[in-house]
């Protein structure tokens, strides 16, 4: 992934985002570019216009993590989208360290960890890393993303699923708001893992396979994305409103541990506890397609 390309194109976005009258400037009548001009930045972050261009145009190596500080405040990026300019700095030096890479088709889950997994009962537990690959799940967490678990290809992979499957505009009934996260989580991982040829091997596959994909990758957006509300509909119970929790797994870094709930005594619950039995079911008999999933051939 070409570095220079990246941090050009995600400064340019987040440059064109901002309006003049948010950070205290007239907007003016004369302006051909939309947003802040560099020179506009270049004050906000207290450097020159000479030493932003260069940065603006690829050039961030050696840039100091004052200076990173200074363009953050003048962009108006959030946690993440800083989080991901440093990591662009970081990429771009010549004696930066690599991420530790968890391949999903050598990587398996240590017998406690899947311990771990399986003591939650209650809701689909799983195991992912920046790709979104599934690399492990307790049995709630297989049934739920049965969905992922039959398509074709190895490992399961979320992004895949959300994008490559027609399946997916069913089990996610927001789908605009899920393809946007999926797009913003493999965008963050690329900018804190520029060199893995696992996940440039996935965008380019969704890139070429769809458009909506090509669209969003090209906003360049970033996001943490830790704990919230989601809704699904699952084709075995329906409806599924869930919270959800996304910890960072300190003895395995750059993998997230997701535990999704249902509030108690909800709908959602009842119908957690059905496919809690049908998950049952499905390992006691013969394999076969969740309803209304049938098996994938194509994708």
């Amino acid at each position: 992934m070409d570095n220079r390309a990246e941090v050009r194109e995600f400064l340019t976005t987040r440059r064109a985002r901002i309006n003049p009258r948010d950070v205290g400037l007239p907007p003016g009548t004369n302006r051909r570019v939309q947003g802040l001009r560099r020179s506009e930045v270049a004050t906000l972050a207290g450097v020159s216009v000479e030493y932003y261009t260069r940065l603006e145009r690829g050039a961030i190596k050696g840039a100091s993590p004052e200076v990173l500080d200074s363009l953050a405040r003048a962009l108006r990026l959030d946690d993440a989208e800083r989080a991901h300019l440093f990591d662009l700095a970081r990429a771009a030096s010549p004696v930066a360290r690599p991420p530790k890479r968890r391949s999903a088709k050598r990587w398996a889950p240590h017998p406690s960890l899947q311990w771990t997994l399986d003591a939650v009962i209650a809701g689909p537990a799983f195991v992912r890393n920046g790709r979104m690959d599934v690399l492990a799940a307790n049995a709630l967490g297989r049934a739920f993303y049965s969905g992922v678990y039959d398509m074709s290809g190895q490992p399961p992979n979320i992004a895949r699923f959300t994008f490559l499957d027609e399946r997916a505009h069913d089990f996610y009934p927001g789908w605009d708001a899920f393809a946007e996260v999926t797009v913003s989580i493999l965008r963050t991982e690329a900018g804190r893992d520029p060199h893995n040829k696992e996940l440039h091997d996935l965008i380019g596959e969704l890139s070429t396979r769809n458009e909506e994909f090509r669209r969003l990758w090209g906003a360049h957006n970033v996001r943490h994305h830790g704990t919230g509300f989601k809704t699904f509909h699952h084709p075995v119970v329906g409806e599924l409103t869930l919270a959800f929790e996304g910890l960072e797994m300190a003895a395995e870094p750059g993998l997230t541990l997701t535990i999704y709930a249902a509030e108690p005594g909800s709908a959602s619950a009842e119908r957690m506890q059905l496919l809690a039995s049908w998950a049952a079911d499905e390992r006691t008999a013969p394999h076969s397609p969740a309803p209304g999933y049938p098996r994938d051939e194509g994708l």
